[in-house]
């Protein structure tokens, strides 16, 4: 079976080295790899005017307001790393204010260039893109020294902040005066064995080099985007007034059913025999917990203990699947934003949903300007334009039966897709919610009220009782982006819906039970931390926006 992929992932590599070794190994391996994702374009005259949205039913009439004060959008920033050391952000974004200062700072050098007289060094912190030049005289006492450093050296100096003569920086550092300035040289990096060698590196690459990579321009600014969102997260919940809830990581329900999670125990061992066993089969109740325990793929129920209780609350954590993917979507450790919103329903979720991802991209375009500039330059062209026009539209909201309406129509128009047979109850492609965000309405755009049988047991049943009160929030470039309900709060309907997907009605009994005492309605949603931190960066490989990927096959650093 020929199967198309993308040569930049390593697994390439091992395909290509299996070929003619082990033929059926590396057909199981190219089967496992993401194809690519072919959008139809639009047919010629095809329209779609905005679906009408009704919200005469809507549980709250007046809509809550998502938005922040505008002093919210600016983080503030410390002058100071550690002691005295100065900030090279705070030096950069001063402006001239430092001019005629003597500073001291410390970093990691990028590049290392001697002339006769002089030593050119530039020096990073991490804490911004661009690193400060500092240029030092012959006349400090250990220039012999200086001048044999390299990239990746660690270095502390204590220098005069001047004006820069040269194109492109307002400032930079003078270090001439052997009474008051100094160069201290911290640690050693040999050129010949150090991997960040000057010049760019691919992706696949730097992950080989997972304790390094954050010295790279790429991830550098990728992990400064990710930590701004991670704060950015906090800032948008909390000042809407939710609390943070701390929910386990080792869980004995599954959330959605999916059956592929990670056992969690003590009693294993390499002799068998020494493993507990009652008619053939693990004894659970000789392990730690006394029951089978996973680690979980969600925080959501238990979360929502807290909702019922305790009005709006959020959950933020790592998760875990056990799948055997290879794609450039899916990871085995990956964290979640779960937010709960009591005596809300679906509509005020979706705006809060929209609220919170229109927050995090003006954060990162108020914040982390620089590190966008870069990406937009090396990774995605067009990166800065593309997040402010999410920012700039009102998202559209668009039912499940209205998206396969015109799914279907664009199809009779000439639109083709690899999966073809469009129906009502199918379980949308990434192909199909793509070209509705992308090509169809050219916004982010929500589909909401799913056919139950493809959603998870929790939902919300219809009036209709086909649906459920679903929503996935689908955006240009991206595909699904957030998935979020409106919680099933009757009691003997979630009874029902538990049976329907298969599981036991005695591992959700404290789920239930929220049900029987003061129940009250409730919605949220789930999104993939990783998954907002590509969208935003313009990565498109998952396992380049998380500091050390966890994979099928792969549990390195």
């Amino acid at each position: 079976m020929k199967q198309q992929f993308h040569q930049s992932d390593e697994l390439h590599t091992k395909v290509m080295a299996l070929s003619n070794l082990q033929p059926k190994k590396t057909e199981k391996l190219i089967a496992e790899i993401e194809k690519p994702i072919n959008i139809p374009p639009l047919p010629e005259g095809f329209k779609v005017e905005p679906p009408q949205f009704d919200t005469s039913k809507r549980l709250n009439k007046l809509p809550k307001q998502w938005d922040l004060p505008q002093e919210l959008y600016k983080k503030h920033l410390p002058k100071y790393n550690i002691g005295t050391i100065v900030r090279i952000q705070e030096l950069l974004n001063a402006g001239d204010s430092y001019i005629g200062q003597t500073v001291t700072i410390a970093g990691w050098a990028r590049t290392v260039r001697a002339q006769k007289n002089l030593c050119f060094v530039e020096l990073n912190d991490g804490t911004s893109f661009a690193g400060l030049q500092i240029v030092i005289s012959d006349k400090i006492k250990n220039f012999e020294d200086i001048i044999k450093t390299n990239v990746g050296f660690s270095l502390k100096m204590t220098g005069n902040i001047v004006q820069s003569p040269a194109k492109g920086q307002l400032i930079e550092m003078l270090v001439d005066d052997n009474l008051k300035h100094e160069v201290i040289i911290v640690g050693y990096a040999d050129p010949q064995e150090y991997p960040m060698a000057k010049g760019a590196q691919k992706p696949e690459t730097l992950r080989q080099k997972a304790h390094l990579r954050p010295r790279s321009n790429f991830f550098g600014s990728v992990t400064r985007i990710r930590n701004n969102l991670a704060y950015a997260t906090h800032i948008f919940f909390q000042n809407n007034g939710c609390l943070y809830i701390h929910t386990p990581i080792i869980t004995g329900s599954d959330c959605e059913g999916a059956g592929e999670m990670f056992k969690v125990t003590t009693i294993f061992d390499n002799d068998l025999k020494k493993v507990p066993q009652i008619n053939g089969k693990v004894d659970v109740t000789q392990d730690f917990f006394k029951k089978e325990t996973k680690l979980t793929v969600s925080g959501q129920l238990q979360v929502e203990n807290f909702c019922v209780s305790m009005s709006n609350v959020y959950t933020f954590g790592p998760t875990f699947r056990a799948e055997k993917a290879h794609t450039h979507r899916h990871l085995a450790e990956f964290w979640m934003i779960e937010p709960e919103f009591a005596f809300a329903d679906l509509f005020d979720n979706m705006e809060a949903a929209e609220g919170y991802v229109k927050f995090c991209i003006n954060y990162i375009l108020l914040n982390n300007y620089d590190d966008l500039e870069f990406l937009d330059k090396r990774v995605k062209q067009g990166l800065i334009d593309y997040l402010k026009d999410i920012v700039s539209k009102e998202f559209i909201k668009c039912s499940y039966t209205q998206g396969i309406e015109i799914l279907l129509r664009a199809q009779q128009a000439g639109a083709k897709f690899e999966n073809d047979k469009i129906q009502w109850g199918m379980d949308l492609n990434s192909e199909h919610e793509r070209f509705l965000a992308e090509k169809v309405f050219q916004r982010p755009v929500f589909i909401y009220d799913y056919p139950k049988e493809i959603k998870a047991f929790y939902m919300k049943v219809a009036d209709d009782g086909k649906c459920v009160r679903a929503m996935d929030m689908l955006v240009p470039q991206v595909g699904e982006l957030i998935g979020g309900s409106q919680r099933e709060e009757r009691y003997d309907v979630l009874a029902q819906r538990i049976i329907e997907c298969g599981l036991k009605l005695e591992d959700y009994r404290p789920y239930l039970d929220l049900r029987r005492f003061g129940t009250v309605p409730h919605s949220g949603f789930g999104l993939g931390f990783e998954r907002l931190v590509m969208m935003i960066t313009g990565v498109e490989n998952i396992r380049d926006v998380i500091p050390f990927p966890r994979y099928h096959g792969s549990a390195e650093w």
